[in-house]
C-alpha cells in the first residue's frame, strides 16, 4: 500500500472554508511564522478518508479480534468511556489552566476528577494516598522506588538493594535501578516466591522487595503474609507491581494486605487499551507513612469545596511529568469505575479468573502447563514439548493464531518457562469466543504434528508474511507497496 505522500498530487486538495479575515501574522509573532509552505500531500477529502480506512484495515484492534493478552495490553474498552473524555469542557482544557489562580475556579470539573479518582482507588486498593501524576506502569514503578528512596533517606537507613522475583515483569528491576538501587534477583519454587531464598537475600541493606501478585504465571502468592512480615521486620518496605490487579478487584486490597506502595495501571484495569506504545497512566498510592513523599502538585479541596493545586510538601520528591499525568486516562477509568460500581468490580475479576480457567482446562491437551493449578486472571503454557518432537516454537504457533483472527498472546516471557505462551482473556469475552480460541488452537497444534512446516511459515492470510523481525526493526520500509505474502 502507497504512503499518503505516493498518493499526492500537485493541486488536488479537499473543499476549503472561505479564508479569514484575520491572517496568522496579525497575531502570532513574525519570528514564529512559518517560512514557507508545510510539506504536505495534496489529496482530496475521499483520498484522505479512504487511505486511513484502508491502512485499518490491515491491522488488528480490539473491537474485530479477541486479544488473548487482554489485561497486559488490550482489555475491551466500553465506547461510552471514549465520549466522556471527548466532552468539550475537558477535551479543549488547556493543560496549563488549574495553575494559574484565575482560571483554576474555572476548570473545577477537571480538578475535581483527579480528586475523586485518587478517593476511589484509595478505596479500591486500600492504599492512604495517591498521586496521578505518572503517565505509564514503568513510570509508576520509578515512581514508588524514588519514594522508597526518599522515605529511607529522610530516616538516615542505609539502604541500597531492592529484591525482586525471578517472574517479575522487566521493568520492575530496570525501574528500581534507574531509582539508583542495586537489584537482587529471589529465586521462586513451584512458580512462586520461595520464603527460603527470600529470606536468604534479606539483610539491613535491602530498601524494599517488588511483588506482583498473583504472579506473572497467573498464581497468586500463598506465602504473602509470611513474606510481608520478614519484610516489615528487616525494615523494608513491600512494593506492589499492579499490573495484575484486574485478577483481584473488590477480592483483597494490597493495602490491607501489607503493601506500602503500589502502581496501577489504569489504562490495563480500567479499561484504556494501550497497544501501539500509548497512552497509559501509572497512577502510585502509598501507606500513610510514605504520603508525605508524594510527587507534587497534589490536588486537595479546601473548607468550602474548591480545589485546587498544593505544592506546600516539603519531603515531596518532586515533579515526576508534566502537567498531570495522561487526564483523558485519568477521565476514562473514573467513569469507568463510576459507571460499574463495587459490585461490577467484584464481577469483573470474578469473570477474568473463571474465563482464564476455562481456558487453561479445555488447552491442557494440547499444550504443557508447568504450573497446572487454579489460575488467576491468566494462565502460562509452554510450547517446549512441540519444539523438541516437531519444531514448531511458541513464535511459530502465535503467528498462526494471527491467521485464525486472534491476536496473538504473550510469549516467551516470563523467562522462567521455557518457550512460553501466556494466555490472559479478561472479563468481556464470551464462552463462544473462548471456544472458537481453544478448538482454533487445537487445530494448530494438530497441524503441527503431521505438517509443522505449514505453521512454522504463517501468517500467511495477513498483509505481510513471516518477517525477519530484527532486520525490519533495524531496516525499516516505509515508502515501498506491501503487497500482501502469499
Amino acid at each position: 500500500m502507497r504512503t499518503v505522500f505516493e498518493k499526492s498530487r500537485a493541486g488536488r486538495e479537499g473543499v476549503w472554508q472561505e479564508k479569514p479575515a484575520a491572517s496568522a501574522s496579525d497575531f502570532i509573532p513574525a519570528g514564529l511564522l512559518r517560512g514557507r509552505e508545510a510539506n504536505l500531500p495534496s489529496l482530496s477529502e475521499l483520498d484522505v478518508v479512504r487511505h486511513f480506512t484502508r491502512l485499518s484495515r490491515l491491522n488488528f484492534g480490539v473491537d474485530a479480534n479477541f486479544y488473548p493478552l487482554g489485561s497486559c495490553t488490550m482489555k475491551y474498552n466500553p465506547k461510552f468511556t471514549e465520549v466522556v473524555a471527548n466532552l468539550p469542557g475537558f477535551a479543549r482544557l488547556h493543560p496549563l489552566a488549574p495553575q494559574l489562580c484565575v482560571a483554576a475556579k474555572w476548570c473545577q470539573g477537571s480538578l475535581e476528577v483527579i480528586y475523586e479518582t485518587e478517593r476511589l482507588l484509595c478505596e479500591i486498593t486500600g492504599m492512604d494516598a495517591f498521586t496521578l501524576h505518572p503517565m505509564a506502569g514503568a513510570h509508576g514503578e520509578l515512581t514508588g522506588a524514588l519514594i522508597i528512596a526518599a522515605y529511607h533517606a529522610d530516616r538516615g537507613n542505609k539502604k541500597t538493594k531492592i529484591l525482586c522475583p525471578d517472574s517479575a515483569h522487566g521493568t520492575n528491576p530496570a525501574s528500581a535501578a534507574i531509582a539508583g538501587f542495586e537489584v537482587v534477583s529471589v529465586a521462586s519454587r513451584d512458580g512462586i516466591v520461595d520464603p527460603e531464598a527470600l529470606a536468604a537475600a534479606l539483610d539491613d541493606s535491602v530498601a524494599a522487595v517488588m511483588l506482583t501478585c498473583p504472579n506473572t504465571l497467573g498464581l497468586f502468592e500463598r506465602h504473602l503474609p509470611k513474606i510481608v512480615d520478614m519484610i516489615h521486620d528487616a525494615g523494608a518496605l513491600l512494593y506492589y507491581d499492579g499490573a495484575n490487579l484486574n485478577a483481584i478487584l473488590g477480592k483483597m486490597r494490597p493495602g490491607d494486605a501489607g503493601f506500602d506502595v503500589m502502581h496501577v495501571n489504569l489504562h490495563k484495569t480500567f479499561a484504556t487499551p494501550h497497544g501501539g506504545g500509548g497512552p497509559g497512566s501509572g497512577p502510585v498510592g502509598v501507606s500513610a507513612a510514605l504520603a508525605p513523599y508524594l510527587p507534587i502538585s497534589r490536588v486537595v479541596k479546601d473548607e468550602e469545596g474548591l480545589y485546587y493545586l498544593d505544592y506546600d510538601y516539603p519531603k515531596s520528591i518532586g515533579y515526576v511529568a508534566p502537567l498531570y499525568g495522561n487526564f483523558g486516562v485519568i477521565l476514562k477509568a473514573y467513569a469507568y469505575i463510576l459507571r460499574l460500581g463495587r459490585e461490577g468490580l467484584i464481577r469483573v475479576s470474578e469473570q477474568a479468573v473463571l474465563a482464564a480457567n476455562y481456558l487453561r482446562v479445555r488447552l491442557e491437551s494440547c499444550l504443557d502447563i508447568p504450573y497446572n493449578r487454579i489460575c488467576m486472571h491468566e494462565f502460562v503454557a509452554s510450547a517446549e514439548k512441540s519444539a523438541q518432537a516437531t519444531g514448531v516454537r511458541a513464535l511459530d504457533l502465535a503467528k498462526a493464531l494471527l491467521d485464525r483472527g486472534h491476536h496473538a498472546p504473550t510469549i516467551y516471557f516470563p523467562l522462567i518457562v521455557k518457550e512460553a505462551v501466556m494466555i490472559e482473556p479478561t472479563e468481556t469475552e464470551s464462552k463462544d469466543t473462548l471456544d472458537l480460541f481453544v478448538e482454533d488452537l487445537q487445530r494448530i497444534a494438530a497441524q503441527a504434528e503431521h505438517a509443522p512446516e505449514e505453521v512454522k511459515a504463517a501468517p500467511r492470510a495477513m498483509p505481510v508474511g513471516r518477517l525477519d523481525e530484527t532486520k525490519a526493526a533495524r531496516d525499516m520500509v516505509l515508502t515501498a507497496d506491501l503487497a500482501p505474502a502469499r
